[in-house]
């Protein structure tokens, strides 16, 4: 393995994160895994070292400067510095607005987009040095649409399509490839029912953005079941 590639995934849970992570490892990647919760992180690593890759555990509060940048710290010194992050982490309240208290819609709003910011402070200034690197943000029907009672999601969503965007134009002419994902639909946790994304397959289409020429770059893409209505 070139232990030299160096991934980072930010909220990695049993589903689609653990997929990305996967996917990565199979293509010679050392891996950072990421999470709030330790409890996620462990059966993700030892998956990945069952099938003979490497991969680093970091607990870490995404929304929380501090506790972010310890965690990479770490994972730069464990791994090295990640060409490519992954910022898949949200959190979101169902709930009508005078039943939203505004520290839900702050917390919404520091996971799901604030975190996406503080990853990529982390990230960039090795990419940047290198010249080259991806950072790749979950986004979701959210990112695009608010619906009734998902007020917080969609604040999170949005703003962090926004970042998305600012961070492509910004960093995309000195090498480093900024790419926003709308997951439009359910993601499939276990039914295996055509009706929700399959989770390697969403996966691929992360590593296909992190592989593109830099002559034909894609900013923003949406996935969704054949079956799903939009």
């Amino acid at each position: 393995m070139d232990t030299s590639k160096v991934a980072a995934v930010v909220g990695v849970g049993p589903g689609l994160g653990a997929a990305l992570a996967r996917r990565f490892a199979r293509e010679g990647y050392a891996v950072g895994l990421l999470a709030r919760s330790e409890s996620n992180l462990h059966p993700v690593r030892q998956e990945l070292e069952k099938a003979g890759g490497r991969a680093g555990i970091y607990t870490a509060d995404a929304a929380d400067a501090a506790s972010l940048g310890s965690a990479f710290a770490r994972l730069r010194t464990e791994l090295g510095a990640p060409e490519v992050c992954i910022y898949n982490a949200g959190s979101y309240k169902v709930a009508g607005v005078l039943e939203l208290t505004p520290e839900q819609l702050e917390s919404s709003w520091r996971i799901g987009c604030l975190g996406g910011f503080l990853m990529a402070r982390e990230a960039v200034p090795a990419m940047l040095e290198r010249g080259r690197g991806t950072l790749l943000f979950t986004g979701a029907t959210a990112s695009l649409r608010g619906t009734a009672r998902f007020a917080a999601f969609a604040v999170s969503k949005f703003g962090l399509r926004a970042l998305a965007q600012s961070l492509a134009r910004e960093l995309g002419p000195r090498g480093i490839h900024v790419a926003h994902v709308v997951i439009d639909g359910m993601i499939d946790t276990g039914s295996g029912t055509a009706t929700k994304l399959s989770p390697d397959a969403i996966a691929e289409t992360y590593w296909q953005l992190h592989r593109q020429d830099a002559s034909a770059w894609t900013q923003e893409l949406d996935l969704r079941p054949a079956t799903e209505k939009f």
